[in-house]
C-alpha cells in the first residue's frame, strides 16, 4: 500500500490516452465486437458521432489507481459502484482520480472508501463512484 489512510488523501492518478487501436485489441480480448466500438462507418451515422470504448475498458483504468494505491488488498477486497457518465472515443484522454472519503477500522482489517472519477481532457466525467477496499492491519 502506498497511501495515507486519511480522509481527503488524494490517490495517485492514472492517465490514458484512447486508441482506436486500444479499442481493437479490448474487442478482441472482450469478445465484444460491437459496431459503435470497432467500426467507424457504422459509428459515424450514430448519436455518438464516431465509435466509443467500451465501458469496461475504461474502468479497468479505475482498477490500475487502486491497485497502485492498495496493491494486493484491493486485488483481494475491492469493490466499486460507479455509474457510466458519457463515452470515452478514440483521441480522448481519461484521467482517473480519487480520493479518500471514510475510513471505518474495524475486528477483519480497516475499510477504507473511496470517491473516484474519470473524465476526459475536457474534464467531462465518463465514470463517477465509489470504491471500497479492506485493508489489513
Amino acid at each position: 500500500m502506498t497511501v495515507d489512510l486519511s480522509p481527503s488523501t488524494p490517490l495517485p492518478p492514472v492517465q490514458t490516452a484512447i486508441s482506436q487501436e486500444m479499442i481493437n485489441l479490448y474487442a478482441k480480448a472482450s469478445g465484444d465486437f460491437n459496431p459503435i466500438h470497432i467500426d467507424p462507418e457504422f459509428a459515424k451515422k450514430t448519436a455518438q458521432g464516431g465509435t466509443i470504448a467500451h465501458g469496461m475498458m475504461v474502468l479497468a483504468f479505475v482498477n490500475n489507481m487502486m491497485a497502485a494505491a492498495f496493491g494486493r488488498d484491493w486485488l483481494e477486497t475491492g469493490s466499486l459502484d460507479v455509474r457510466f457518465r458519457s463515452a470515452a472515443k478514440p483521441g480522448d484522454t481519461v484521467t482517473v482520480k480519487g480520493e479518500i472519503k471514510k475510513v471505518e477500522p474495524g475486528d477483519n482489517g480497516t475499510r477504507v472508501r473511496c470517491a473516484v472519477a474519470c473524465t476526459n481532457q475536457s474534464n467531462e466525467p465518463v465514470i463517477t463512484g465509489e470504491a471500497t477496499v479492506r485493508v489489513k492491519a
